[in-house]
């Protein structure tokens, strides 16, 4: 059994996952009203329906929300990112607090060497963590 977060953005969900795939590797899919079967609402053609970063295992899954106009920021949830060190974890928390807001900087606490938290520029929270301090 898997959990898989599904994000939702207010019309910048291909750019987000472009970024994503930027930052995390791996292979981003993205579809839009336009690709699927069915009849496309006007004005919506290029509102993307489903997005994907596929990494390894790990699976990001995301779309537009055409239906909360307007869209606000991400309440009450985090994407969490486990980093494979400490390098790892600069390099990723750097990237994802570029244009957002740092709400904890990245820094050494007693369950990790390197704790961060960060909203990107795209509204999604996140939590960096590195690995447990030996």
């Amino acid at each position: 059994m898997a959990f898989r977060p599904y994000l939702f953005f207010g019309g910048n969900c291909r750019d987000a996952y472009t970024r994503y795939g930027e930052i995390f590797g791996g292979e981003v899919t993205i579809l839009t009203m336009k690709d699927v079967p069915g009849e496309t609402p006007p004005g919506q053609e290029d509102v993307v329906i489903h997005a994907a970063l596929k990494v390894g295992d790990e699976l990001l899954m995301g779309s537009d929300d055409p239906v909360n106009v307007p869209f606000g920021p991400v309440q009450g949830m985090m994407c969490s990112y486990d980093a494979a060190d400490v390098a790892d974890a600069n390099r990723v928390f750097d990237a994802l607090a570029e244009g957002g807001t740092v709400n904890q900087k990245l820094e050494p606490t007693f369950f990790s060497v390197a704790f961060g938290m960060c909203t990107d520029r795209f509204g999604t929270p996140w939590m960096v963590v590195g690995p447990e301090p030996s």
